[in-house]
């Protein structure tokens, strides 16, 4: 009888490390266009203070709801190492984009208001 840890070493070993790397640099480069897309919608709407990171939670939320139902078929483990919680982790890197996109959009458009 084996023991829990040993079928997930096990589990990790079936996955080939050049595939893994591959995804996760496509997943981050999708995290980072939404956190973009997220903060230029929420300059040019005008959003400001909690409005604006709801909008950048809705969007991590959107847009690891799709990855996770199209292109995993809701087995992230198998495609993505740490699976789920790895794939909803938007990163600190995300967070500050978010905010220094929504700030310039925000400036741009309304900076005669």
């Amino acid at each position: 009888m084996s023991s829990p840890s040993s079928s997930a070493d096990a589990q990790a070993q079936l996955i080939f490390a050049p595939n893994a790397a591959h995804n996760t640099l496509s997943l981050t480069t999708i995290k980072f266009l939404s956190a973009c897309f997220a903060g230029a919608v929420a300059g040019i709407l005008g959003l400001q203070n909690f409005y604006g990171f709801a909008l950048f939670l809705v969007s991590t939320v959107f847009t690891s709801f799709s990855i996770w139902t199209i292109n995993c078929g809701t087995k992230p483990d198998k495609f993505v190492p740490g699976g789920w919680k790895s794939m909803i982790n938007p990163g600190t890197d995300n967070a500050f984009t978010f905010v220094l996109v929504w700030t310039l959009f925000y400036g741009i458009v309304h900076v005669y208001d």
